[in-house]
């Protein structure tokens, strides 16, 4: 597994005080990245990876993700540019449909998901690139459009994206893809084919999250994961027992974190549940050691 990057989620659920210390624990564990997340009335995205980018000095930090429809193309890739300037190298911009409940909570449900999707993407990225955008799109509408100050160093644009039609389109416009928790190696096979239908790069990457519970109580490892579990199984659409974990002893966690690696996963990000998520994640991430 030397080749995959392991990283670890900051829970939406956890205080936004918290996220600078638990950068820097993060970052002193060695792990590769930081993934802070936005769901509609927890943290902002952009604003929780500027504190967790301005609280370390190496670790990547992703924003999973930003949801189209609540974000202006032409303000989001300001922001986006300001971070990469301040911070090169170190940034991953996740953008998604955004939950459509959520966005219809707002008034900002698509007429098109999928074309706001690819707009969005594509516009971002090329307005990164420092180049002018001129787009009268299904959904989004640039009239010469340029950033000032673009990044020198252009932080990959990857779409959070779960259904065939939005693989595919990821595969076609961004720089990678990510995969929500619960999804397995299988998972992972078929998404890579779909991706590459997209016509992919070769470079395209594949990130994905999965709920973590590292523990030798079996039955606390059960509770601590069953409401995340039950709650995911639905939307996913699949039993309980088929949403996959990275669980267990830390030996047996290493092992399914290994299974994602082998079946595509670039990186894998953790969303620890139950306590001492520090703790769990030092004891994974030696389990990893012991074995490559």
């Amino acid at each position: 597994m030397t080749n995959v990057r392991i990283g670890v989620m900051y829970d939406r659920d956890w205080a936004p005080e918290g996220l600078p210390e638990f950068a820097r624990q993060a970052e002193a564990l060695g792990l590769d990245d930081l993934w802070v997340v936005e769901d509609l009335g927890w943290n902002g995205g952009v604003s929780a990876a500027a504190v967790a980018l301005g609280a370390t000095q190496h670790i990547r930090v992703g924003i999973g993700i930003a949801p189209a429809p609540l974000r202006s193309p032409a303000l989001l890739a300001m922001e986006l540019a300001t971070l990469a300037r301040v911070f090169p190298g170190r940034l991953v911009a996740g953008i998604g449909h955004g939950v459509q409940e959520w966005m219809a909570q707002v008034g900002a449900a698509a007429r098109s998901p999928l074309a706001l999707l690819e707009e969005t993407i594509t516009s971002v990225r090329t307005l990164l690139r420092g180049e002018r955008v001129e787009l009268t799109g299904r959904e989004v509408r640039l009239d010469g459009v340029q950033l000032t100050h673009p990044p020198a160093e252009v932080p990959p644009v990857v779409a959070g994206v779960v259904r065939p039609r939005s693989l595919e389109l990821s595969g076609r416009v961004a720089d990678g893809t990510v995969i929500t928790e619960g999804h397995g190696p299988h998972d992972l096979g078929n998404a890579r084919a779909l991706i590459a239908k997209g016509g992919a790069a070769s470079d395209h990457t594949l990130t994905v999250f999965a709920f973590a519970c590292v523990g030798d109580d079996a039955d606390e490892v059960t509770r601590a994961l069953h409401p995340h579990i039950e709650g995911h199984a639905a939307w996913l659409g699949r039993p309980p027992h088929e949403v996959f974990t990275v669980s267990g002893p830390a030996t047996q966690a290493a092992g399914n974190l290994g299974e994602l690696a082998t079946a595509g996963a670039d990186t894998v990000v953790l969303r620890i549940a139950g306590p001492d998520p520090l703790r769990q994640l030092k004891a994974v991430l030696e389990a990893v050691g012991q074995q490559d």
